[in-house]
């Protein structure tokens, strides 16, 4: 049995012998002299054979990855390598044994490979043995052991749920499993273990967590996959503060063991339409300045036909500011923002430069109190630009958001090794769904409304805000939850706000509004990211890059080739047939 890492040995080994195990990472000959870099989890060690040395001829056959046996002496380098943490050192053969040959590589792996990531996806195994994924993995190894410590000691209860589930409505699609016992019916695969946490507050069990798989079947981007996993928590007889003062604890207490890093507590807490007045979004970046700011009442008697129309529409006029910035925005960079924007459903973009003079899009057709006016509303100052979008609220606000970041990445004004963390609390309940024409739960129908909001849920559901908040990490969303409904009444309020008939509760929740009968206590909780948590603190922007054998883009493994077809035989043992 392997008993040393490479990377534990150092001069104070000097002397001793060891055996080793691990990759042929490289291959040198220097005058007759063999030196071998050995790669194991913990790093690579230099080792040295001579042209005497009784396992010479095996070192001549050796190549990159093959998986060798070694023993040797510790022995101080003559040029210390200060790259490596066993540079002082290197192995001075006795013995080398060939565990395991390797084919020639698909690709080179090295910390700075050049291969496209559909090919390292292809060869996940091989990539993995790079030592910036192997670092990544350790790192979320890290945080579910600080995760588990820390909600131990809480004397919380690490529980076990379902995976195979009964299909509820919960934003997105459900993965369906076939029953073959149970012809023509299905299993869902769990986007959260939402239900079942509650389930088991109204089971007594107080405090619940698990490091909980989850499955949404939605369209994928750079942060999000198909298969994800939770940190998931639930508290019985708390409010919202108790769960939020618990998650900003836990979140501490990973951030100092895992990257030794102090988060200030409390956090920050702001309401949800101040993010998005603010900062266009409900996860606000706080790592550079620049808010949007409002200019709606500077145009009330403007003759630009466009803004005056829009204005007329009940649209409004918003606007954020580039400090020093209008040198480097030349028409084709405005035009390719002006691109960007639209891909957010705004009409177009304005711009102004404060240079000698206001000059821009629209400066000709403002008036000389119009100018004065934004020059002092945005402090306006020499080589400032300034862009404007009006419209729609939620789409001007939504699109100068977007637009903010953009700017923020393009100037550089994001530092990548500040962490800026808060609270965004009291969202909306419902939020308007234009597709289906009606109000929608903004979160899940079990979030708690605010209680002076109760009596708001039927006939004001624009005002109505709810019990529920998010952590948010540089502009991520890293977690989030809420007070949950324990009143039946207030529950079929909801359900009744939702537009649910009794038959569709009964079909979809039937089991989990009995449950409510019977003495559920007040209860709340949240659920952690884990993946996005770990791509925080690993400074990635590529969830890929912190699961072992992640999905691509269209939800498919290129290794193991799935999803895929399978057998006649199968699809009948399901009473499946496909349709062309």
């Amino acid at each position: 049995m392997k008993k040393i890492q490479n990377g534990t040995l150092s001069k104070q080994n000097v002397g001793e012998t060891v055996e080793l195990y691990g990759w042929v990472s490289k291959r040198r000959n220097l005058g007759g002299l063999y030196f071998i870099d050995l790669r194991d989890r913990s790093g690579i060690i230099q080792l040295v054979v001579r042209p005497e040395d009784d396992c010479y001829a095996v070192a001549e056959t050796l190549k990159n990855e093959y998986v060798i046996k070694v023993t040797g002496t510790v022995a101080l380098r003559e040029s210390p390598n200060e790259k490596l943490k066993t540079g002082e050192i290197e192995v001075v053969l006795k013995t080398l044994e060939i565990l395991n040959t390797s084919l020639d590589l698909p690709f080179e792996i090295s910390e700075d490979t050049t291969a496209l990531e559909d090919t390292r996806l292809k060869y996940r195994y091989l990539d993995l043995r790079r030592n910036r994924l192997q670092d990544i993995l350790k790192l979320r190894h890290q945080v579910t052991m600080a995760t588990r410590n820390f909600l131990d000691k809480e004397e919380f209860l690490e529980i076990e749920t379902p995976v195979l589930c009964k299909s509820t409505p919960e934003g997105a699609r459900d993965y369906l499993v076939p029953s073959r016992v149970n012809p023509s019916k299905f299993y869902a695969l769990p986007q959260s273990p939402q239900i079942f946490k509650q389930l088991l507050m109204v089971g007594g069990m107080e405090k619940y967590f698990q490091i909980a798989k989850c499955f949404r079947d939605e369209d994928l981007r750079a942060d999000r996959q198909p298969e994800f996993t939770q940190i998931d928590i639930e508290m019985s007889f708390v409010e919202e503060d108790d769960v939020m003062d618990l998650g900003e604890r836990l979140t501490a207490a990973i951030f100092k063991e895992v990257r030794g890093i102090d988060i200030p507590l409390p956090l920050r807490r702001m309401k949800y339409d101040e993010a998005m007045a603010l900062y266009g979004s409900d996860k606000p970046d706080l790592r550079f300045d620049m808010t949007i700011q409002e200019v709606t009442s500077l145009f009330a008697n403007t003759e630009v036909s466009f803004l005056k129309s829009s204005l007329e529409e009940g649209g409004i006029i918003n606007a954020i500011v580039a400090k020093n910035s209008a040198n480097q925005y030349s028409r084709k960079e405005i035009d390719k923002l002006t691109d960007y924007v639209k891909t957010y459903r705004a009409s177009g973009l304005i711009y102004l430069k404060r240079e000698s003079e206001l000059t821009g899009s629209i400066a000709k057709l403002l008036t000389d109190a119009e100018k004065e006016a934004l020059i002092e509303a945005l402090s306006l100052e020499e080589n400032d630009i300034a862009f404007l979008i009006s419209g729609k609220k939620e789409i001007v606000k939504t699109s100068l958001g977007a637009l903010r970041l953009k700017l923020g990445r393009d100037l550089g004004l994001i530092d990548p090794n500040r962490f800026e963390l808060l609270w965004v609390v009291d969202f909306p309940s419902f939020e308007y769904s234009e597709e289906e024409g009606r109000y929608v739960a903004c979160h899940h129908p079990f979030t708690s409304p605010k209680d002076e909001d109760v009596d708001k849920l039927i006939h004001d559901k624009a005002n109505c805000y709810s019990k529920a908040y998010d952590i948010v990490i540089n502009g991520y969303e890293a977690g989030g939850g809420s007070i949950r409904i324990h009143d039946q009444k207030v529950q079929a309020t909801m359900f009744e706000a939702l537009g649910l008939t009794e038959e569709e509760i009964k079909e979809k929740f039937g089991f989990f509004v009995e449950a409510l009968k019977y003495g559920t206590p007040p209860h709340g909780g949240m659920a952690f990211g884990l993946d996005r948590m770990v791509m925080l603190l690993a400074g990635t922007d590529n969830i890929r890059d912190v699961i072992a054998f992640p999905k691509t883009a269209s939800a498919s493994c290129l290794m193991s080739e799935a999803p895929n077809v399978v057998s006649d035989k199968q699809l009948e043992e399901l009473h499946i047939a496909l349709t062309k």
